[in-house]
């Protein structure tokens, strides 16, 4: 492993002899110095690359973003020096939040330098194709006035009717399926089994394989190619090959296109060799945070994307096989930074940290791979915490999995073997590993999840007493369910201590933005609709626009309740408030254009800044969607759809970071959302097995198909084979791959969950807790999560004695 002083290119000395030479701007060399020696040794790693590959592989809290955002302003000012070409740096990241976040941090560090503040490009992964694409549209076969952007799930219509059609199409294999393991032929069961089949089993496997297989390149023909290699005797790869099939052919037919079909026509784009050169040219390097979160053509998009076009031709880098390129006089100039640690996406989503985990071997082989170990975040104890859980959850998996056979560069384990460390005194950045409150890590074993909330509001209330305006806090939950429990025990207790509660699940049904704009819209179509008025009423009552009062009363006549007549009962205050407004709203229906009419009533609900930008993609989306049948009728089925059928992702703004970790406010968020956040103190409950790391399990009404499910059999098999293992895996070993990647990737979730906790870390297993949280008062004796007693046993200091404590209490 590289050496964690290792410097990426020119050491400080010849720094300062190069700058002082070609810098054509008074004190530009010490305006790059101070910056670089702002920053911490791993940090100054990314800021001294000049050229060629570069991987980062960086621990929790390292500060990826401060050194990623330092280390373009670093080479923007060199690029700026060197040469007069208008090539630019482009900076990719995962979400929207993170590419706003780094974009500020680049312009003041160039700010800092006396630069313009332009040079570079943030993009996330999808926008920087969309951009590609759009520029050769004649290349990319992507007309975007033409096209449909849409968010495929299981529900989605494009999946239920490939479904329909594969089954029309393929009505032997579909009734081999329907007898399973056993059948005796009985009606009901076929019944049964048919509705299984055609609104779960097959609608899952779609939309798993049609992820999988897009986002790595594969084409159904190549899935078919495979399914040959397999013998399982519903020949899961075929059926998934033909699903995939007539998903395709639909979203051709309709104009529709899905996130992969970006990734796709940029790189269509660039396999012609004239737009290819244009596009490097523009380019002098890439640099990508996140980087465990790419798929194969993603990494392939960015690596042709960081070649230098002036060196000659480079079709070669259209080959899939592009991290092996990697080598000392490459002209790939590319910085990748990532945590393999903290890969949580990749069993619904078709990341793989293996493929970072391959870029890390193949540049550590030329001494170009880097190591951000020394983490500022958390106190000592917490740090000391998470690398003992990462260790002997490793050591566990070797045990179980590997004859206890060490071997620390073995993929397959949940994670790459990397300390985190404090930073060194004299630590350049302010409050680094902050003393902890109490001794940092605290662990309770509560009697049930209600003697779970008594003793996490006793500790919040203790927190949050001394001065609450100082410090932040957040409970980490694994699910959505445990988040809308949680929020309604503590609501009593928040309120009862002035303590802010904000649950992030409850505002990310922020789904809610194309539900409650439908609610309004169907209102204006048909006022006389005592359910449409309803509903609007609802969503009025709900945005605070009106007073709480007897919506039913008021619908229960909508004429008079509207428009009251002479005889009428004289109407309240607040009854004449909400009329007034819906009258309005009927106004609007009648005199604005229909384009315009979901942004008007996004301003009516009074949205905040999120919310506005969600509702004008919304509104670009389903004004895109009837261009050709502008009509209410139109617009209502285009909501409808969406509402119904699929997620529709609201837009993330740059505040949305500090609306979730706000001083004084105790935030319930899940922990895949917690990601890149952190608090002061996090308290993680309900640290149970059967969450984390989960049982794989079959549901009972697919069981006649087996103890398996062909949605995870059939990922499995297509990433043994993008692997380049030997043989793809028959079904039974498949099942046992897709369980270990489960099981990884939820103990990486616990992993980034901890690590979120600056001064503490509170963690608990309720003795009792219900077996599924949709039924929280179902309870049972529940075993911990495995890697709480070892906790307990590793730090018997920081173990709470609930006797002492109830006796004092």
């Amino acid at each position: 492993m590289s050496d964690s002083k290792f410097t990426a290119s020119v050491a400080q000395e010849s720094l300062h002899s190069e700058l002082s030479e070609r810098s054509p701007v008074p004190n530009l060399r010490e305006k790059i110095l101070s910056i670089r020696n702002s920053l911490r040794p791993g940090q100054q790693q990314m800021a001294d690359w000049q050229s060629g590959p570069l991987a980062i592989s960086a621990v929790p809290g390292a500060g990826k973003s401060t050194g990623m955002a330092a280390a373009a302003a670093i080479a923007i000012a060199r690029q700026y020096e060197r040469s007069s070409s208008r090539r630019h740096l482009v900076v990719v990241t995962f979400t929207r939040s993170a590419a706003a976040n780094i974009k500020a941090k680049i312009r003041k560090d160039l700010k800092k330098l006396s630069l313009p503040q332009m040079g570079f490009f943030v993009y996330t992964l999808h926008g920087l194709a969309l951009n590609i694409a759009s520029r050769h549209s004649d290349l990319s076969g992507l007309q975007l006035e033409n096209v449909t952007l849409i968010t495929p799930t299981q529900s989605h219509r494009f999946i239920r009717t490939a479904v329909e059609q594969w089954i029309a199409n393929n009505p032997g294999i579909y009734l081999r399926l329907l007898e399973g393991h056993q059948f005796d032929g009985e009606e009901t069961e076929r019944l049964r089994r048919q509705s299984v089949l055609r609104t779960e089993v097959l609608p899952e496997l779609a939309n798993t394989v049609i992820h999988e297989a897009k986002s790595s390149g594969i084409s159904p023909e190549k899935l078919r190619e495979w399914s040959k290699q397999t013998t399982d005797e519903y020949a899961i790869l075929s059926v998934a090959a033909g699903l995939y099939e007539q998903y395709q052919n639909l979203m051709r037919s309709r104009d529709f296109i899905d996130y992969d079909d970006m990734i796709l026509a940029a790189l269509r784009v660039l396999e012609n060799d004239s737009a290819r050169r244009i596009e490097q040219n523009q380019v002098f390097a890439v640099f990508e945070d996140e980087a465990q979160d790419s798929s194969p053509l993603q990494t392939q998009l960015l690596e042709i994307l960081a070649s230098d076009g002036d060196k000659g031709d480079n079709s070669s880098l259209l080959s899939t096989d592009a991290i092996n390129r990697v080598s000392p006089h490459s002209s790939l100039n590319l910085v990748r930074v990532g945590d393999p640690n903290q890969a949580i996406n990749s069993t619904f989503t078709p990341a793989d940290p293996i493929y970072f985990r391959q870029f890390c071997e193949e540049c550590d082989r030329i001494k170009r791979l880097a190591t951000m170990d020394q983490a500022g975040r958390s106190t000592r104890m917490i740090i000391e915490a998470a690398n003992f859980a990462l260790q002997w959850i490793n050591n566990q998996w070797l045990a179980t999995t590997n004859n206890k056979q060490q071997t620390p560069d073995n993929r397959q384990v949940p994670f790459r073997l990397q300390t985190i460390h404090p930073v060194e005194a004299g630590d350049p950045q302010n409050n680094a590993n902050p003393a902890p409150i109490g001794r940092g890590l605290e662990l309770y074993t509560p009697r049930d999840i209600h003697h779970t909330v008594e003793l996490l509001s006793q500790r919040v209330i203790e927190l949050f007493g001394e001065d609450p305006t100082q410090n932040s806090a957040a409970i980490l939950v694994r699910e959505n369910r445990q988040g809308r429990w949680l929020a309604e025990a503590l609501t009593p207790v928040c309120k009862e201590h002035n303590i802010i509660l904000y649950d992030v699940g409850e505002r990310d049904r922020r789904s809610h933005v194309p539900q409650e704009i439908l609610a309004l819209l169907q209102f204006c179509d048909r006022p006389h609709s005592p359910d449409y008025l309803k509903a609007a009423l609802e969503a009025l009552v709900q945005r605070q626009l009106i007073p709480t009062q007897d919506l039913n009363a008021l619908a229960s006549l909508p004429e008079e309740f509207l428009y009251p007549g002479p005889l009428a009962a004289p109407q309240s205050e607040t009854v004449q408030k909400a009329a007034r407004l819906c009258r309005s709203l009927l106004r609007a229906r009648l005199e604005l254009p229909l384009y315009q009419l979901i942004s008007f009533l996004a301003l009516t609900l009074n949205y905040d800044q999120a919310e506005l930008a969600t509702a004008d993609k919304l509104a670009e989306r389903v004004n895109q969607q009837i261009a050709g049948n502008s009509s209410m009728g139109g617009m209502l089925s285009a909501l409808s759809e969406i509402v119904s059928s699929e997620r529709f992702e609201p837009v993330e703004t740059e505040d949305s970071e500090e609306r979730y970790t706000r001083s004084g406010q105790l935030t319930i968020i899940t922990m895949h959302k917690g990601k890149g956040l952190d608090w002061d103190y996090v308290f993680l409950p309900f640290l149970h097995e059967n969450l984390i790391p989960g049982r794989f399990w079959v549901p009972p009404q697919s069981q006649f198909l087996g103890d398996f499910t062909l949605s995870e059999v059939a990922r499995a098999q297509i990433r043994a084979a993008l692997h380049g293992e030997s043989t793809i895996p028959d079904v039974t070993q498949a099942w046992e791959q897709a369980k270990h990647l489960k099981i990884s990737e939820e103990y990486r979730l616990l992993y980034v969950a901890m690590t979120r906790a600056k001064r503490l870390v509170w963690m608990s297993a309720a003795q009792k807790a219900p077996f599924t949280w949709s039924k929280p008062d179902n309870l049972q004796e529940q075993a911990p999560c495995p890697v709480f007693p070892a906790l307990k046993r590793q730090f018997p200091e920081c173990v709470a004695n609930l006797a002492v404590m109830a006796k004092q209490a």
